[in-house]
């Protein structure tokens, strides 16, 4: 038994050398493949390969994204008896392009993807196609169950499932590593109250756009935001991006809502009394300029019926009593000057004067010459009404008082609320008034600018911040019609008194109810200094 090997046994040893060879060539195949290989994925990995993003929720509990399974689509060309039949075939039940497929059918890789995220009907529908060759693999895909509401907010996903847009990116890595749903500040019930108010006033004024925000004032949250046109109105040929979220990432000259801040800054710096008056005349010359009004006042107004009546040559003197070393260090305190910061990736930089000299203190004062995004200006306007202490917008559900720093004194945030209030039931703002809520709120109609940088006076962006209940704020609502057109009932004017302002009052009225907001202001309670 110590000799030789017979012949027998040395075939058996290269027989079973050729057999590990073959496996070993097999192994190192399924490796280059499944690791290396460009088709990494192509090969089945099972379910625990496919990792799910969190669910987004609104602060109620209703489910806003969630990924579902799918399946991505491969075959094996080689595999395949008509390529071309195939391609069709493959075409009509996923909706990939026949072209595509042809293409890559007839090249010389041996797996390539055919569909990605594909439904189980249209899996079904692949399977009783009876081809050889194909493999499935797991995915997720996801869902939008609300459909287009608060779209720009919530934003999308790539067919990676990473987010590329909203809060979907902003978002990203918590939505990746949490292990239950993401709950945000968005009430839905306010979300399509304010969309739906919006849509009804852009149609009714033939507006070009339309935007609003809910914020409550005191935790920064953000309940609402809406820009028109979305998916669900867009038209095809408008050049509208319907994902473009307009009140966090574009940049308005708003008018005369900035100018809440001019008699802020006055009424801090004690630089006005509420009963002076002005003279306003038919308007105020400063340098080889002259400020008008957009309507008719009379010779002389209180610095009360200033802001009431929404006097911009009134206003450019009370704003450059305060000068521009103060106007500028008081807007930027408020945040005005640099990029909100929020949950949301979208922000802009605001546009202001390199040189701020007199005009520029004047023109800024009744909110020409500076452009911001109205989540910036709303953010500043709820530290005015909030007991004038800093907040930060949130997307995220925090019902707790986060209110910070304080910025202007609590008297002075005190009497400006009461100056809002005098602007409804007094002033331009009348038809943003709601029984029993006791709005405040100030109108803005802003020229806009032409091509040439020169201001159109017929084409406008009116807007309207409200607060309620003016007394002690739980709430702002900010609306804005992009050139709006007068009606027979507004009698052909366009301005925020007779545009902005009742729809900022529609939509206090429906969401009021909702919030479960008393009918009368509760007793102010005491603010910290």
């Amino acid at each position: 038994m110590d000799g030789a090997p017979t012949v027998l046994q040395r075939r058996i040893a290269v027989t079973a050398a050729f057999c590990v060879m073959a496996f070993g060539v097999v192994f190192l195949r399924l490796v280059d493949i499944t690791v290396f290989s460009g088709h990494g994925a192509a090969l089945y990995s099972g379910p625990e390969a496919v990792s799910p993003r969190a669910d987004i929720l609104d602060r109620n509990g209703e489910l806003l994204a969630r990924d579902l399974p799918v399946a991505d689509l491969y075959a094996r060309p080689h595999a395949l008896w008509d390529k071309r039949e195939a391609a069709h075939d493959l075409a009509g039940v996923t909706g990939a392009s026949q072209a595509r497929l042809e293409h890559v059918f007839a090249s010389k890789h041996d797996y390539v993807l055919v569909a990605r995220q594909i439904s189980p009907d249209a899996q079904a529908g692949v399977m009783h196609l009876g081809l050889p060759g194909l493999d499935f693999q797991p995915s997720l895909k996801r869902y939008y169950p609300k459909g287009y509401a608060a779209v720009q907010v919530i934003g999308f996903t790539d067919p990676d499932d990473n987010g590329v847009a909203g809060l979907e990116l902003g978002l990203d890595r918590r939505l990746r590593n949490s292990g239950k749903g993401v709950a945000l500040s968005l009430d839905m019930r306010v979300q399509y109250a304010l969309a739906h108010e919006l849509r009804e006033a852009r149609e009714t004024f033939a507006a070009r756009a339309a935007g609003g925000i809910v914020m409550d004032v005191r935790t920064g949250e953000i309940l609402a935001m809406a820009s028109l046109p979305d998916g669900e109105d867009a038209a095809p040929d408008d050049g509208a991006d319907p994902r473009r979220n307009r009140m966090a990432q574009d940049l308005y000259e708003l008018g005369s809502v900035f100018k809440i801040f001019s008699f802020a800054l006055a009424l801090q710096d004690h630089t006005i009394r509420l009963d002076e008056s002005f003279p306003i005349g038919s308007g105020f010359k400063i340098g080889r300029f002259t400020i008008h009004d957009a309507e008719h006042m009379p010779a002389t107004l209180t610095a009360r019926d200033i802001l009431a009546q929404s006097s911009n040559a009134g206003t450019a003197q009370i704003a450059l009593r305060s000068g521009a070393v103060r106007q500028r260090a008081f807007l930027a305190k408020l945040g005005l000057l640099a990029p909100v910061r929020s949950e949301l990736p979208e922000d802009a930089r605001p546009h202001y004067p390199r040189h701020w000299g007199d005009v520029e203190t004047a023109t800024i004062g009744f909110g020409h010459g500076i452009s911001v995004t109205p989540l910036s200006f709303v953010t500043a306007a709820a530290e005015v009404v909030n007991g004038g202490r800093r907040i930060r917008p949130t997307f995220l559900k925090h019902p707790e008082d986060a209110r910070g720093a304080q910025l202007i004194p609590p008297e002075t945030s005190k009497t400006m609320r009461a100056l809002l209030r005098y602007v409804v039931t007094d002033g331009t703002g009348k038809k943003a008034d709601v029984a029993g809520y006791d709005v405040g709120g100030k109108t803005g109609s802003a020229e806009k600018v032409g091509k040439h940088g020169e201001y159109v006076a017929h084409k406008l962006l009116t807007s309207f911040c409200a607060v309620f209940p003016a007394e002690n704020p739980r709430y702002l609502v900010f609306v804005m019609l992009d050139e709006p057109h007068g009606t027979k009932d507004t009698f052909g004017l366009a301005l925020a008194g007779f545009t902005a302002a009742p729809l900022a009052g529609r939509v206090i009225s429906r969401i009021a109810p909702v919030l479960e907001m008393p009918t009368r202001a509760p007793v102010l309670v005491k603010e910290n200094s």
